[in-house]
């Protein structure tokens, strides 16, 4: 049966309920989030929004997370696989975090107490809306009826052509995270420099480019669209923001202008990417042949 199985994320994929109104039910995992060592719920039934994350940032409260454990997974995996239900289920990045190799581990072992069922976990490569980007097209084949042994193979050969671009208002908090050396970070805020970044065929963080002013920033992300969209393999596009919807706007404007075909939703980024870098910041994902 195409519809035994349930596909599970975390709450680093920043999913919200527009963006997945219509399809298969997805489970969230929520994630643990430390701000100035206080400890908060980021997901279903947290105590934390994008908003208060970002508002505390913006006071100088610098933050972390931490990473989900095999007995968490193991609460979110066994009811679904005492309804019959086989799982799905799509991680963050592990170029960004250890989270699948915890995952791993509970598949292995829930599939001694439950032989007659089968947990696929599946490295997405990818982080926030771009791992809820690939969560919502994932959920459209299985609403079309793909097995989950299809599906598995189709997220296996589609993860990587999930375009994610980010541009970062301030170093701060890359450096904060110890992504970039200090001198780069004060060189960089001096110069209003707003540095662009990706997720890579490894699923890292990684600086592209060095744009200065926020108005360069907006035009190198469309940039990075006109160069590399593949509408024909759908033309879903989600604008993030790290809590500036006002820009993310203006984004959205930007990329209706220019590419009136795609269907833009605009969304959240929560504090697991937001921690490393900062308020203000806005993402473009989208659909192409290569990251």
């Amino acid at each position: 049966m195409t519809n035994a199985y349930q596909i599970v994320t975390d709450a680093t994929a920043d999913l919200s309920p527009e963006l997945m109104a219509g399809l298969p039910e997805v489970a969230v995992i929520p994630m643990t989030v430390l701000v100035d060592r206080e400890e908060y719920t980021y997901g279903p039934g947290g105590n934390i929004s994008a908003a208060q994350f970002y508002a505390y940032q913006r006071i100088g409260r610098f933050a972390s997370t931490a990473g989900v454990n095999p007995y968490t997974y193991a609460t979110f995996f066994e009811p679904i696989l005492r309804q019959g239900k086989d799982i799905l289920y799509l991680g963050f990045s592990s170029g960004l975090s250890g989270m699948i190799q915890s995952a791993m581990l509970c598949a292995d072992e829930l599939a001694e107490r439950y032989p007659g069922r089968k947990i696929v976990c599946v490295d997405t490569l990818c982080a926030s809306v771009g791992e809820g980007f690939l969560v919502h097209e994932a959920a459209q084949m299985q609403a079309q009826g793909m097995s989950l042994d299809e599906l598995t193979e189709w997220v296996y050969a589609n993860c990587l052509c999930v375009n994610h671009w980010f541009s970062v208002d301030s170093f701060d908090h890359l450096l904060q995270g110890g992504r970039i050396h200090a001198v780069t970070a004060a060189a960089g805020n001096a110069l209003q420099v707003k540095p662009l970044l990706r997720v890579n065929e490894d699923g890292r963080l990684v600086v592209a480019s060095m744009p200065r002013g926020q108005g360069r920033a907006r035009l190198a992300l469309l940039g990075k669209m006109a160069m590399k969209w593949q509408p024909e393999r759908g033309n879903l596009v989600i604008v993030g923001h790290g809590g500036n919807p006002e820009s993310a706007e203006r984004l959205r404007k930007m990329v209706a202008d220019r590419f009136p075909t795609a269907d833009i939703r605009i969304m959240d980024i929560g504090p697991v990417i937001g921690a490393h870098t900062g308020p203000d910041m806005l993402a473009l994902v989208f659909w192409g042949n290569t990251r």
